[in-house]
């Protein structure tokens, strides 16, 4: 959809050590990362790193932008641009900060700011995944196309965003979530608890009993394959238990927004450990007082990183039925299926893609002539 607009964005990754700011033209790329100290303790430093950065960003164009919009951690008021709450990685922004209204009154351009996980999902659903999998779809002669989307990270938490019709669901109190679902074997505790960084870490130390070895989840995982001495079965088991307690949830969302599941982060480079688990969960069934058995998930959810299972749901199970009282027939196909896919742009550029495509769609919502 933006992928050919000339028109120029500057984004800004936000991490609680560095913020690395950029300028995007049709969802891609046009400087070299500009990265800063983040300066999160000292709120007047890291608002001047903030001007200091998207300055020389602007400085280095060969032409205005028409916007700035980035991720930045909640909680939030993300339509008025106000940052405030617990956070963990920006303390001084605690209290509240008009981070929207400060640089626009500083560079006279729209600022847009949202969390990371609906970013995701708006640039997987605008840019990536989607109109990717919607092309395949073409390819191959299918008339099925899909329009609805659930974007996970996986990563120091579990970051979930949601589009629906082309339209990113920022909640009304720009509070979607998916992190704080109940654990599916863990009775009280939040499922990031068993989707994250620290999760990885927990299991293996707890199936290994080796708590005094500092492993992160890249070594736990090389164990697992055998490229690093370890427990193995431990290390098989941490992602086994993650990939079972993430589809747990997804299964939850899936079924209430009826669309294609994409998962990014830095914790998917172990994929082919978590995806048995998240695939089993989100295949399996419940039981009615009756004794009947129901699916999980409504719809068949395969693997679209799968050939064969992309094939089967390119194909679906078309039918023809005849029209009452006449020799017509009408076709179909009764087979309610999404799919499950991981991210080709990567988490870090989906995000960026992502806040390009939202400074543009709003632009384009205030100014419909100029689109």
């Amino acid at each position: 959809m933006f992928k050919h607009d000339n028109r120029i964005v500057i984004t800004l990754d936000a991490g609680g050590t560095n913020l690395v700011f950029g300028a995007m033209r049709g969802c891609e790329f046009i400087t070299e990362p500009l990265t800063m100290p983040s300066n999160a303790h000292d709120l007047d430093l890291c608002l001047d790193t903030m001007v200091n950065g998207f300055r020389q960003i602007i400085d280095s164009l060969d032409e205005k932008p028409v916007a700035i919009s980035f991720a930045f951690p909640g909680p939030a008021d993300y339509p008025h641009g106000i940052i405030g709450g617990y956070l963990p990685n920006f303390p001084s922004f605690r209290n509240g900060v008009a981070l929207g209204p400060f640089l626009e009154h500083e560079f006279g351009l729209p600022v847009y700011i949202n969390n990371d996980g609906d970013l995701f999902a708006y640039g997987e659903a605008l840019c990536g995944a989607l109109p990717e999998i919607n092309s395949r779809l073409a390819e191959a002669g299918s008339s099925k196309r899909f329009n609805n989307l659930l974007g996970y990270t996986f990563g120091t938490g579990f970051g979930v965003g949601m589009v629906v019709n082309g339209q990113l669901n920022r909640g009304d109190n720009s509070c979607v979530e998916t992190f704080c679902l109940p654990h599916k074997t863990k009775s009280g505790v939040i499922t990031e608890e068993g989707v994250s960084v620290r999760a990885v870490k927990r299991v293996y130390a707890e199936a290994s009993d080796e708590y005094d070895r500092k492993l992160e989840p890249k070594d736990i995982c090389n164990i697992a394959d055998g490229r690093l001495e370890g427990n193995v079965e431990a290390a098989r088991r941490a992602f086994a238990e993650f990939g079972e307690t993430a589809g747990d949830a997804m299964a939850i969302a899936a079924q209430l927004v009826d669309g294609i599941i994409v998962i990014g982060g830095g914790i998917t480079a172990a994929r082919h450990l978590i995806l048995p688990s998240l695939l089993k969960e989100l295949r399996s069934s419940l039981q009615t007082l009756g004794g009947d058995s129901v699916n999980r998930v409504q719809m068949e959810v395969m693997n679209l990183d799968d050939p064969d299972d992309f094939e089967r749901f390119a194909k679906g199970n078309r039918k023809s039925l005849t029209i009452r009282g006449t020799n017509l027939t009408v076709e179909y196909d009764d087979m309610k299926r999404i799919g499950v896919t991981f991210s080709k742009l990567g988490a870090s550029k989906a995000i960026s893609t992502g806040a390009y495509a939202f400074a543009l769609t709003k632009i384009n919502e205030l100014n419909p002539g100029n689109a």
